[in-house]
C-alpha cells in the first residue's frame, strides 16, 4: 500500500501563538500514526515562491493522512493557527 504524506508550507507570524498550535497538531499526528519528517530547518528556494517553514508527515496512507487533516483533533490545533501566520497543506500519495 502507498504511503500518505501531508505536506505544508508556512508564514509564521506570531511564534507564541504558533507554538502552541505546534503542540496540538503533534498530539494529533500521534493519534493518526504520522511519522514528521521535515519540519522546519533549514531550506533554500531553489525556483519558484518558497516559504521558510516546510513540514512533511508521512503516514501509512493517503487515507490516514486525509483522516488526519480532516480530523477534529487537527481542527482544534487549526483553531490556535489562527492569528499565528499563514499555511498551505496539501495530502499526497506516494511511494
Amino acid at each position: 500500500m502507498a504511503k500518505g504524506y501531508v505536506i505544508a508550507r508556512a508564514i509564521v507570524t506570531n511564534p507564541t501563538a504558533w507554538a502552541v498550535y505546534a503542540e496540538k497538531s503533534s498530539a494529533a499526528i500521534k493519534v493518526y500514526g504520522g511519522n514528521p519528517i521535515v519540519r522546519g530547518g533549514r531550506c533554500e528556494v531553489a525556483e519558484g515562491e518558497g516559504r521558510a517553514r516546510n513540514v512533511v508527515i508521512e503516514f501509512e496512507s493517503f487515507e490516514k493522512a486525509r483522516s488526519y487533516a480532516n480530523s477534529s483533533e487537527y481542527a482544534e490545533a487549526r483553531k490556535e493557527r489562527e492569528h499565528a501566520g499563514v499555511l498551505d497543506i496539501v495530502v499526497v500519495e506516494g511511494a
